[in-house]
């Protein structure tokens, strides 16, 4: 019988508790600042104050600056509300699922993944604040703190509830009890891919292959080809029930996806988040940081095109045809949309430069040494 392969493992062998402390250690203290930091969070900034300039119109203006018209009533704005809601769940499964399923190649990435959960809901907060046209009322939105049991079910579901916003609506396309599971599996498809897309620089820039290792990228990669498959069936569903069950408005949205004025992103949908992603099953692109990387940016822009789908063409061909329109995103919409992903490198940078991007006490607990003898 021929032998298995040996898995790669989640540290490189030599290293020691002083060692570990100080390699993640001198990276905040004793490494100079480069040059390459020093570009890359000043661009990530002049694109934050572009944020902010398109804030400050919308406030001065209101949001009929904005491509949000009727029908087209939600726009970029839930658009990329649900995107970086849907990115913030990668932390949440590596910082919780991964550790009760006792997964310990999670060590070295769950530091800098929790802290791109919270740049990602610091983003996705803002859209629907920004969307209400009335921004200084906000406040009138939160429930009261365990008045029914809130607070709990959004902790542990937080994108199962997100889907709630659509799936209770008589839309056709949101009307559907599959949103939650499709939506969470695809928080985590494109959660994992901004996780790579991170990861992968980061080991190149500061050296840090030893601790982000080629086991790092295999698994990563197998979750995003696990969840993408999971997208896929969500895909197949959808389509199926627009076909068989006999609602006339649902098969009309099956048929405007495909034939529509939106009918190209929808293809491009499927090729990003279906098609290219099955490259996957090839180890040698599974661990390839090239490659790993290229894919990752596709998954995003399909999980993006994914949310403008369910949002806009669901909306601009309703019941009646004397209300269907068009939606055009304004530059406003860009400027606010790219602003965010501003935010979130600029706040990543800072992170990355003033504190510990992964965990010490973690990476120690995977040495032969923290191994207790009995």
């Amino acid at each position: 019988m021929d032998e298995q392969p040996t898995p790669a493992p989640v540290i490189e062998p030599g290293y020691t508790f002083g060692t570990v402390t100080d390699k993640i250690s001198s990276i905040v203290l004793t490494r100079p600042t480069s040059n390459g930091w020093f570009l890359g969070f000043g661009v990530a900034f002049l694109v934050t104050m572009g944020l902010l300039y398109a804030i400050g119109y919308l406030f001065l203006k209101g949001v009929g600056i904005w491509g949000v018209n009727i029908p087209v009533g939600w726009g970029f704005a839930i658009v990329n509300f649900v995107w970086w809601i849907g990115i913030g769940h990668a932390g949440t499964l590596i910082s919780a699922i991964l550790l009760l399923l006792r997964q310990s190649w999670r060590n070295s990435i769950n530091r800098f993944a929790e802290a791109m959960t919270l740049f990602a809901v610091a983003c996705a907060g803002m859209f629907p604040v920004l969307h209400l046209g009335r921004p200084w009322l906000a406040y009138w939105l939160f429930p009261y703190p365990n008045t029914m049991n809130v607070w709990p079910p959004l902790v542990l579901s937080v994108h199962t509830v997100v889907s709630f916003d659509f799936a209770i609506g008589q839309v056709p396309g949101w009307h559907t009890t599959i949103f939650p599971p499709y939506f969470v599996a695809g928080a985590i498809y494109s959660g994992f891919a901004m996780v790579l897309m991170l990861a992968i620089p980061i080991r190149k820039f500061y050296g840090l292959e030893d601790f982000i290792t080629e086991r790092h990228l295999n698994n990563s990669a197998k979750v995003m080809l696990a969840t993408g498959l999971i997208v896929a069936y969500g895909y197949g569903i959808e389509a199926f029930m627009g076909w068989y069950g006999g609602n006339r408005y649902d098969a009309f949205l099956l048929w405007n996806r495909l034939h529509g004025p939106y009918s190209f992103f929808y293809y491009m949908l499927l090729l990003c988040n279906i098609g290219i992603p099955q490259v996957l099953w090839i180890k040698r692109l599974r661990t390839s940081p090239f490659w790993l990387f290229l894919i990752s940016g596709v998954v995003l822009v399909g999980m993006w095109l994914e949310r403008f789908i369910i949002v806009v063409v669901s909306l601009q061909r309703d019941f009646l045809t004397s209300s269907w329109g068009m939606y055009y995103p304004t530059r406003w919409d860009w400027m606010t949309f790219i602003g965010t992903i501003g935010f979130f490198l600029a706040c990543m940078f800072l992170f990355l430069r003033v504190l510990p991007m992964i965990s010490i006490f973690e990476m120690r607990t995977l040495l032969p040494e923290a191994e207790v003898k009995e």
